[in-house]
């Protein structure tokens, strides 16, 4: 478990476990929440549709055997089904907003007795973008309630009629797989369900995505050039294992996601020139486009290594590249060759 979650994680179940120390636990509880569910907007705006129905790890154990539009679906049905038939005891977010029919799921349950390919072709049905305005839904309402509960909340727990009503909403289906969630959930109090659905469910589920979303961009980079459209090395960015790169589909580069299209201006314009990247473009000394915008900081870092490219060829390029990951602990290249474009070339054609 993600060292930095799980210490958070028990920050607050610690601070739950104290009525002077509620309110403050309830408060880093819905900023952690914020904090995992950017996890899911990245994933939900930066990856093409297929990538939600993909199985890169079928077949093995765990939770990054399913898909990501599976683990979305599965970590707020069943945060929507606790949240409003246990604990507000109101009408399921699924259903009061209409997401069942925008999301084009064909089934209301939490998905636990789907299996291999079924998971797959459950997850090709989905409407991905519908399916992340209903998480997000849920996240909200979920996050009322958490801000209304007060600490003699805690230990109320649900009895036979909630397990009934449960049990009768068809929510959880009958298959062994799935249906021992109710008896688990009646049999927790509301802290323990809070514990569990609201914040360790997620950690689990969301590393699972990072764990699948790796090793799709992974797979989509294979035997692909690694130098970038704008001249950086795909192999040494530090957003490697977010990003497929800009000669993919799983384009997780900011200026992509920023851009009318998803398409970097970069990108655009070296495709309407019908050029390689942008070090084959005469302009590019003066370019401001994209990455080269005076406003962003690696911009004459981007240019530098470009005009590298320009004068010694790609190959060149990844052999200077790993010289400096060797010599230097760094993230980002323009740390290391600065600012200036023509002092950054230089530094470049020294290493």
């Amino acid at each position: 478990m993600n060292k930095d979650w799980s210490e958070k994680n028990k920050e607050i179940q610690k601070l739950l476990s104290k009525e002077a120390t509620f309110g403050e636990a309830i408060r880093k509880l819905i900023e952690f929440r914020n904090e995992l569910f950017q996890q899911i907007t990245w994933i939900a705006e930066g990856y093409p549709e297929k990538a939600f129905y993909q199985m890169p790890y079928a077949g093995i154990e765990g939770y990054h055997s399913k898909t990501l539009a599976y683990s979305i679906w599965h970590i707020f049905r069943i945060e929507d089904i606790v949240a409003h038939e246990m604990i507000a005891e109101d009408e399921q977010t699924l259903f009061s907003k209409k997401f069942l029919k925008k999301t084009g799921s064909p089934i209301i349950t939490t998905g636990n007795e789907l299996e291999g390919q079924d998971i797959a072709e459950f997850s090709k049905k989905l409407n991905v973008q519908e399916l992340y305005l209903y998480a997000k839904a849920v996240k909200e309402s979920t996050d009322n309630i958490l801000s209304r509960l007060q600490y003699k909340d805690l230990k109320r727990k649900s009895g036979e009629e909630t397990k009934q009503k449960l049990i009768e909403s068809k929510c959880v289906s009958e298959n062994e797989n799935a249906f021992w969630l109710i008896d688990y959930w009646c049999g927790k109090d509301i802290k323990g369900l809070i514990q569990m659905p609201f914040s360790r469910h997620w950690i689990m589920h969301i590393e699972a995505m990072q764990r699948i979303k790796n090793r799709l961009c992974k797979i989509a980079r294979k035997g692909i050039d690694p130098v970038a459209i704008c001249g950086l090395s795909c192999n040494h960015c530090f957003l490697g294992e977010w990003c497929g790169g800009c000669r993919t589909e799983y384009n997780t580069c900011s200026f992509a996601i920023c851009s009318e299209g998803r398409i970097c201006p970069n990108v655009k314009c070296c495709n309407e020139k019908s050029i390689d990247g942008c070090y084959e473009c005469s302009e590019l000394e003066t370019c401001e486009k994209g990455f080269f915008v005076p406003s962003n900081d690696g911009a004459n870092a981007a240019k530098a290594q470009s005009l590298y490219i320009r004068k010694y060829g790609k190959k060149e390029f990844l052999k200077v590249q790993a010289r400096l990951h060797e010599k230097y602990e760094f993230e980002k290249v323009q740390e290391i060759i600065g600012q200036d474009y023509k002092e950054a070339l230089r530094i470049l054609e020294e290493n």
